[in-house]
């Protein structure tokens, strides 16, 4: 069977089971953005140390599956359950040897900290079009809480290890209740 089977041409496309929807339908977007989140981890694989390549090929076939999900695929949830529990024991883990938090990171640095905020930062996105799809249903909103929490976990786990792969974290100014944030450097 060749790629192009030209039955998007009219705006649609195919869920599972074979009904068809408009490509800019919530539940395509809710999907469609996964698949970004996905490719996006792939641009980082080949610059981790092993034991993340593992963690990265793992999560995006995890992504794949909630992608199959939302499509309309019928997915173990306690299985999804592990995964996100999975993403929490390594965020923990990170927590552990990264110096702690007191100021916002700015995404930047080392190629491959920036490749993973960008991969966070659609992940993010990810949630937010899944919790769109989530709104739209009219039943079974509570199958797509486990999703959202992988989601939620995984972005958290991708800010974490575009911490671990930076030299050096550039951090914003402390912030200060009595300044405006929103002048120029010279004048804040």
């Amino acid at each position: 069977m060749s790629i192009t089977t030209k039955t998007g041409d009219d705006g649609t496309t195919a869920l599972f089971g074979g009904k068809r929807v408009s490509k800019d339908d919530p539940q395509i977007e809710a999907y469609g953005t996964i698949d970004e989140t996905t490719s996006f981890i792939g641009l980082t694989h080949h610059l981790l140390d092993k034991k993340d390549q593992k963690l990265v090929t793992e999560i995006q076939q995890s992504l794949y599956e909630i992608m199959a999900f939302i499509s309309g695929y019928s997915l173990n949830l306690s299985k999804l359950s592990k995964f996100t529990k999975s993403l929490e024991k390594n965020i923990y883990e990170l927590e552990k040897i990264l110096p702690p938090l007191t100021k916002f990171i700015l995404p930047q640095g080392t190629e491959t900290s920036s490749r993973l905020h960008v991969a966070r930062a659609v992940a993010r996105k990810s949630e937010r079009k899944v919790v769109w799809f989530m709104n739209q249903m009219k039943k079974d909103k509570d199958k797509m809480l486990e999703p959202i929490k992988y989601l939620n976990r995984l972005s958290d786990l991708l800010f974490m290890l575009a911490r671990k792969y930076n030299k050096e974290e550039k951090k914003t100014k402390k912030f200060d209740k009595r300044k405006s944030y929103f002048l120029p450097t010279s004048e804040a």
